[in-house]
């Protein structure tokens, strides 16, 4: 079983915190985790475009001349595709980007994200981060005690007010809940801040 230090808020190391195998120690598939980082991507799209066909452009009942004697081509509309103005050929519609992949491989790709990611060395288990009041600045001293560097994804147990706030103003700093993890988000941190309950959290939900 993977183990990693548990840190306090001041980035002083305490006792060891197991992470358990069946969420940290789960093989990594890549074609499984990209199957589903592109349908998350996907889902994200809200697919409105559209684009009008000849039949749907205003205008265009008469025809632009007869149609012999001109030495022209013969033309039956001015909102034909090839007139300025005109309908569109295959153009987007309206659509749903949605693509299914059922609960077992979502869960086994997140599990593969997270094991890398602990490999790496890229996930912190903190105590709690021993904030009394709303602080850009103290919660910006507490990731650099933590050396969590990069874009850092940190995972909480439950809506934290004073947590998210003092965030907030991180640009490189996203707040996600233990039960709202996805391949995504874990995939673009470069650092995983979880808390001892977030991680017993996760655990429940993923593990």
């Amino acid at each position: 079983m993977t183990k990693t230090t548990l840190l306090k808020a001041d980035g002083a190391k305490g006792a060891s915190v197991e992470l358990a195998d069946g969420l940290f120690g789960a093989p990594v598939n890549t074609a499984l985790i990209h199957q589903a980082a592109v349908r998350q991507l996907a889902g994200r799209r809200t697919g409105t475009a559209d684009t009008q066909t000849r039949g749907e452009v205003a205008g265009g009942g008469r025809k632009p001349w007869r149609q012999k004697g001109t030495g022209r081509a013969r033309q039956g509309s001015r909102r034909a595709p090839q007139w300025a103005g005109g309908g569109v050929v295959f153009g987007p519609h309206p659509r749903a980007y949605d693509q299914k992949m059922n609960a077992k491989m979502r869960r086994a790709a997140l599990r593969g994200v997270l094991s890398a990611k602990a490999a790496d060395g890229a996930v912190r288990v903190v105590e709690g981060f021993g904030l009394d009041e709303i602080g850009t600045r103290a919660f910006a001293e507490r990731l650099t005690a933590w050396e969590a560097e990069g874009k850092v994804l940190v995972v909480l147990p439950a809506r934290d007010h004073v947590v998210e706030r003092s965030c907030r103003n991180l640009r490189e700093v996203r707040v996600l809940l233990a039960d709202s993890l996805n391949v995504i988000d874990l995939l673009e941190a470069d650092t995983i801040v979880f808390t001892r309950d977030a991680l017993t959290r996760a655990e429940e939900v993923y593990a």
